[in-house]
């Protein structure tokens, strides 16, 4: 076992891909160091894929997963296998395992992920395709990508994710999209079949598949364009939402970063926080509603617009931030936020974090006017006129103005 396993416990822990072809497609040292392994974890499938190989003991995931990844780390420096589906590191356990596991205690053999064989099969340059894991994660996450022409590769969850992918499009406008259900790729059952969305008919599919979308969007489709400042007819609200061009304006102020969270401090429609998202999927936001009835609407929001993982906790600020993780930016409504809610966002902020905050009423720009006098910052007046009937002509009517603070932590 020596050969195969160094006595050092550098490299402990061995992380092997195994398609639905089984040993067949596996290489040498994959086959060797299994069939040498005193410990191989793995799922149902994946222990009965290699069971002609596996002589040591066989052991089952757990749940919740967590307390197998404790299982593993307790046989650290002795030899440990862990068999995964396709690519380990592309939404797979190696992905979970590297977070407590340090790469040089690792090997991995890696075999082609089902984005891989899919896109092998239609012929589709993996670079051109948008790829999406739905696998155990809301099937909202695919409406942002959900463009006319656009080509998706999307793992399912089970027999029923094609199904409902299909009833997505249909009720977003996209009833004329074509799916091809690719089912046990790689291995003797596989096979595709093909329907378009608004005629979505198959059945017996089998639970491991991907679905392959080509995306064509028909009339009043709900489309989510990449700038920002969406229309504001795509949210539900009650009127208290940041207007689309104060939207844009703001969101630019924000300046999101590269797994950046936000505070949305008095979110309404929970409009700025879902934008916030949007921009990029390592994104997070928290929006604090006092109201119920919005709190809900924010929810209901966040789903329907592909974010459905923004958090949302209902309470009055100051009291609901307490105990909140500290934010990179935050987001003040222009309702009329207290002294005590700046002050308290105020240290919440991470260093070289930034605060904006807008302001619609006297109250709530003379308390912005004062903190910038206090503290500095940029302070702009933003006034939007639309045009609108006036009698039998058309005139300017001029929004309410709003006066943006923003302040960086230094």
């Amino acid at each position: 076992m020596s050969d195969v396993f160094p006595t050092c416990s550098k490299r402990w822990l061995t992380i092997i891909g195994i398609g639905e072809d089984g040993p067949a497609g596996l290489g040498e040292e994959a086959k060797r160091l299994i069939a040498t392994a005193p410990a191989v974890f793995g799922g149902t499938r994946h222990h009965a894929l290699a069971a002609s190989l596996i002589s040591g003991e066989k052991l089952a995931w757990q749940s919740p997963f967590e307390r197998s990844v404790d299982a593993v780390l307790e046989r650290r420096g002795t030899p440990v296998v862990v068999l995964a589906s396709g690519d380990p590191f592309l939404y797979g356990v190696g992905a979970t395992l590297c977070r407590r596991v340090a790469a040089e205690e690792m090997r991995v053999i890696p075999a082609p992920s089902a984005f891989s064989l899919a896109a092998s099969r239609l012929g589709w340059p993996q670079q051109d395709v948008t790829t999406i894991s739905l696998h155990g994660r809301p099937i909202d996450l695919v409406r942002p990508h959900l463009h006319p022409g656009r080509r998706i590769i999307a793992l399912t969850s089970d027999e029923n994710g094609p199904g409902e992918l299909a009833a997505l499009l249909v009720a977003s406008g996209f009833g004329q999209s074509r799916l091809t259900v690719l089912e046990a790729l790689g291995g003797a059952r596989e096979r595709q079949r093909h329907a378009v969305a608004s005629d979505f008919d198959l059945t017996d599919i089998d639970p491991l598949n991907v679905c392959a979308l080509e995306v064509t969007a028909g009339k009043g489709a709900r489309i989510l364009p990449f700038a920002a400042g969406l229309e504001d007819d795509l949210f539900e609200h009650d009127g208290q939402i940041t207007k689309r061009e104060i939207r844009a304006m703001t969101l630019s102020a924000l300046a999101p970063r590269h797994g950046e969270l936000l505070w949305d401090i008095g979110a309404g429609s929970g409009s700025i926080g879902i934008e916030w998202m949007l921009a990029d999927p390592s994104l997070k936001t928290i929006a604090v509603e006092q109201s119920p009835e919005r709190a809900a609407r924010i929810a209901r929001n966040a789903t329907a617009l592909g974010v459905p993982h923004l958090a949302v906790v209902e309470g009055s600020a100051p009291d609901a931030l307490r105990g909140l993780p500290e934010p990179d930016a935050i987001f003040l409504g222009g309702g009329g936020s207290v002294p005590d809610v700046i002050d308290t966002a105020i240290t919440a902020l991470k260093r070289g974090g930034r605060l904006v905050a807008n302001g619609v009423t006297l109250d709530m720009e003379a308390a912005l006017i004062c903190e910038h006098g206090k503290r500095g910052g940029s302070l702009t007046r933003i006034e939007i006129s639309r045009a609108a009937p006036l009698g039998s002509m058309s005139g300017w009517r001029p929004a309410m103005p709003v006066t943006q603070w923003r302040w960086t932590k230094g």
